[in-house]
């Protein structure tokens, strides 16, 4: 067997569902019937082409390894997972299925970044077009900073706990960077492409 480390990334196109307590702030940000229409319609088949992806690979009982940002680590974990795939989270969904292949679940997040981060994401969506151009400025400044330390926190979590000869999928939002973070000798492929961040 391989002694080499292997990370599968998948990019995560959040939906509503799984947003929890900011998806009436973000779902009001689309207003228009046609415009919330075609959102669905574009998540769903992106979904549709990772979970077709996610089958595929060769999960196994041993050496297999999932990663799921927004995850804390906690000792909750598998409760989350179970919430969020039961409330309809096609993400959380497919979490489970690998789960049931036999990936061990691993608490990928910080708890304090994401509580950080979730109330000024809270702040600036009820804000608006209130808020000042200076403080609107700053707090896209603190909300990029913040990305960052999650994306090294997520990095540094596969780092310590993706073992020799091991794979992981990590399932990750369009606006993280974790590669530049990760140890030089994990291989990270890409099976559905590779996400072009947006700034």
């Amino acid at each position: 067997m391989s002694q080499q480390r292997r990370l599968v990334l998948f990019p995560v196109v959040h939906t509503l569902k799984d947003l929890g307590g900011l998806a009436e702030a973000v779902a009001q940000a689309r207003p228009s019937h046609v415009e919330k229409q075609r959102f669905a319609q574009a998540v769903g088949g992106f979904w549709d082409r990772t979970e077709r992806a996610v089958d595929a690979l060769p999960v196994s009982k041993l050496g297999w390894r999932v990663y799921q940002d927004g995850l804390p680590v906690c000792e909750h974990e598998q409760a989350i997972v179970a919430d969020l795939a039961a409330g309809g989270s096609r993400n959380h969904r497919l979490v489970r299925r690998l789960m049931d292949r036999g990936a061990v679940l691993m608490g990928t997040e910080s708890a304090e970044l994401l509580v950080e981060e979730y109330q000024l994401q809270k702040e600036l969506l009820e804000q608006g077009a209130d808020m000042a151009p200076a403080e609107a400025q700053q707090n896209r400044r603190l909300a990029a900073a913040i990305l960052v330390r999650r994306d090294r926190f997520i990095a540094e979590r596969i780092n310590a706990t993706l073992a020799s000869g091991e794979t992981g999928v990590l399932f990750l939002g369009l606006v993280h960077e974790v590669e530049p973070h990760l140890a030089a000798d994990i291989e990270v492929t890409y099976p559905i492409g590779k996400a072009t961040r947006s700034e």
